[in-house]
């Protein structure tokens, strides 16, 4: 078993480090969601609120659910667009397990009356 960071440890912020796992025989396919993400308006500094999906098919190693927990929190005070947000996402997740593709969807609930839905896509 890996030695963790995060996961079994008192951790009281955010984290930019993804944490892996060795892939399961078997999985082909993971899916990641949360609902409890946010970021700021990089012009306005009003909040942002969405849903982050990643999905990604493993080739050796897993994400860490509790790395991935604090990773999206250290979006909290960051100033990024929601397309540059998903590209944050699919970038760094396939950097951190080097799966043969990644998908990052960043759902960005109303302000204004605009819904954005963005995805980035990354891939061997």
């Amino acid at each position: 078993m890996p030695e963790f960071e995060a996961l079994g440890n008192e951790v009281r912020g955010p984290r930019r480090k993804l944490e892996t796992f060795s892939k399961p025989a078997g999985v082909t396919r993971i899916t990641m969601e949360s609902d409890e993400v946010t970021s700021l308006c990089p012009v306005t500094g009003q909040p942002d609120w969405g849903t982050v999906i990643i999905e990604y098919a493993p080739r050796d190693l897993c994400i860490e659910s509790k790395s991935l927990k604090l990773y999206l929190w250290s979006f909290r005070e960051e100033g990024i667009f929601c397309e540059a947000l998903a590209d944050r996402i699919a970038t760094d997740v396939f950097a951190a397990c080097r799966p043969f593709w990644c998908r990052a969807t960043v759902v960005q609930k109303p302000r204004g009356g605009v819904k954005i839905t963005s995805v980035a896509e990354k891939r061997v």
